[in-house]
């Protein structure tokens, strides 16, 4: 990073109760310093009012690759917030799979070494299959701060929906170290 900009962060939003929600997300990272990027999944475009999205952040929500020649590349990086994160794109990510442009970014800058934050959001059910287990394990040991567990997020019953007390503010703390190296 250098004094010419504020730092970069990509929200990475998936379809889940919560995602309607982001604009909490967005709101309290332009406060701390961040300047924010919307990368919804396809599926979830359809949970989040996108006019409301793009005025919170102050750039177009974009969920998929672009022609080169249509230009519009997004600036790198400096840390990823992946929130609320599906049981789906745990997975799909953890295994690998890019095959939408929100988990393409996160192959290509979590091999990179950016910093990511995920903030999952299933509940007791998915989190209790070893399936799941298993891709969080995976994304811890690639280095991504995965905030579940005591103190953090804790998965929810079955058909219920946790929007109102999503811990949104979690991911920025464990982001706060990156602000706190360029301050």
């Amino acid at each position: 990073m250098t004094d010419t900009h504020a730092p970069v962060l990509y929200i990475i939003v998936c379809a889940a109760g919560p995602a309607d929600r982001v604009t909490v997300l967005i709101e309290a990272a332009r406060v701390r310093g961040w300047d924010t990027y919307v990368i919804p999944t396809p599926t979830a475009e359809d949970f989040l009012d996108l006019t409301a999205v793009e005025n919170a952040c102050g750039h177009p929500v974009r969920s998929r690759w672009r022609n080169p020649a249509e230009g519009g590349s997004l600036p790198t990086p400096d840390a990823i917030i992946v929130a609320p994160a599906s049981y789906n794109t745990v997975n799909k990510w953890a295994a690998g799979a890019a095959d939408c442009y929100a988990l393409g970014l996160l192959a290509e800058f979590g091999g990179a070494g950016v910093p990511i934050a995920l903030l999952p959001n299933v509940n007791s059910a998915f989190a209790a299959n070893r399936v799941y287990q298993r891709s969080l394990d995976e994304l811890r040991a690639a280095g991504v701060h995965v905030l579940v567990g005591p103190g953090m997020i804790e998965p929810h019953p079955p058909r219920t929906d946790n929007a109102d007390r999503f811990p949104w503010h979690l991911a920025l703390k464990a982001l706060d170290p990156i602000l706190d190296a360029e301050r």
